[in-house]
């Protein structure tokens, strides 16, 4: 079983189905593959439990066991560790005592289940430990491959996987190596940072594009950029479904303010809020300073992308479509000159946020109110013109002369 990258719920499925697959063909062992810098704790518990329910023997063959790899390993009988090699390094995050005293007893208890050093699996944990022949005090302790060997944590030195199976004596047998499935191995992708922070500047600029179309097509591509972020988030095990509701609630007061009711702003500012929550906390407590990094990242370059595609592309008929760019044709007529429609009156085509598109005198026409938001629909009257600018309001205002 591979025990690569980042513990988390893909991981533990993966060992769930590997230990009931290797119970019900009597395998010789189940061999665990272990380089992972840690991850979430509640998945090392899952994973603990299924191996603990093994009916044959588990074996590790460590490169690298930190945090939430460290316990994994610590349920395999016999250890084999590799060149530089490393075990420990478990302090949890938050480090609370709370949380301290809690998974320092779940190392000691699975430490002395396969008659390990207790002492030193609690040292993994928690710095008040005292183990002064491996660790400094108020250190946390990580073991290295000498050390291992000299505690007896580890049974042996393999320079090599193919060369631990002969260790434990298991080169003979065949093989079989256990794979994630697509919806785990999906997971495991999206909840990549480097991806999580794609998939969220994919949402962002669906929803800033949104806000200047109100065509629904980009508002449609953010809930999918977001629900497959959530989603898989979700499904790793990093996240749950109260930040999937917050999100939710977030996408529903943004999108609620663009089409419902542009310009009260309350509804936008707190789907923002929620949202902006929602996607710190779907990364997990203990990765908050990841969260916040990748937010960042994911932030700058949503702006710096739509920016461009507003400077760069200027002739882009979609692009246009932005910026509200004068187009002739057989539905939309403009000209230089628009002071001849000082007074009319006529009718707020799209939503005008401020800038937006009225009918006047039977002509579509790019207008700006004075920084009020109307609504489609509502009559309105031309108030100033400035060159080819028409400032308007609506129809009937109670502060007109």
């Amino acid at each position: 079983m591979p025990i690569y990258g980042t513990v988390d719920d893909g991981m533990a499925h993966l060992v769930q189905r590997s230990v009931a697959q290797a119970n019900a063909e009597n395998a010789a062992a189940i061999v665990l593959d272990v380089n992972s810098p840690g991850g979430l704790v509640s998945s090392a518990f899952a994973i603990r439990d299924a191996l603990f329910a093994a009916h044959v023997p588990v074996i590790a063959y460590v490169e690298r066991a930190y945090s939430a790899a460290a316990l994994i390993t610590l349920c395999a009988q016999k250890i084999v560790v590799g060149p530089g090699a490393s075990i420990g390094a478990a302090e949890p995050i938050p480090n609370t005592p709370k949380m301290v005293s809690a998974l320092r007893a779940e190392f000691e208890s699975t430490a002395e289940r396969n008659h390990y050093d207790a002492t030193l699996a609690a040292a993994m944990v928690d710095r008040q430990v005292d183990a002064p022949s491996y660790k400094k005090s108020g250190a946390i302790l990580t073991l290295d491959t000498s050390e291992a060997l000299r505690s007896h944590i580890a049974v042996a030195y393999a320079p090599s996987f193919a060369a631990a199976l002969a260790v434990v004596h298991l080169a003979a047998n065949p093989r079989q190596s256990e794979a994630l499935t697509w919806a785990e191995s999906l997971a495991r992708f999206a909840t990549d940072p480097a991806v999580s922070g794609l998939l969220l500047s994919i949402g962002m600029l669906g929803l800033m594009v949104e806000l200047y179309t109100l065509h629904g097509i980009a508002g449609l591509i953010a809930v999918l950029a977001f629900a497959l972020f959530f989603g898989t988030h979700v499904y790793a095990g990093f996240s749950n479904w109260t930040v999937i509701a917050l999100a939710v609630l977030g996408l529903l007061g943004i999108l609620w303010e663009l089409h419902v009711v542009p310009g009260h702003t309350f509804p936008g500012i707190l789907g923002a809020v929620a949202l902006a929550a929602a996607v710190v906390l779907a990364f997990g407590i203990p990765y908050i300073n990841v969260a916040l990094e990748t937010v960042a990242a994911s932030l700058a370059l949503t702006i710096v992308v739509f920016l461009l595609a507003l400077r760069v592309l200027p002739e882009n008929a979609w692009v246009r479509r932005l910026a509200l760019a004068h187009v002739q044709g057989p539905d939309y007529v403009s000209s230089r000159d628009f002071h001849d429609l000082q007074g009319h009156t006529g009718i707020a085509v799209s939503y005008l946020r401020p800038a937006g598109i009225a009918s006047i005198d039977g002509r579509r026409i790019d207008v700006l109110t004075e920084g009020q938001y109307i609504s489609a629909g509502t009559p309105i009257r031309v108030v100033r013109v400035e060159g080819a600018r028409i400032f308007v309001e609506p129809a009937v205002n109670p502060n007109a002369p």
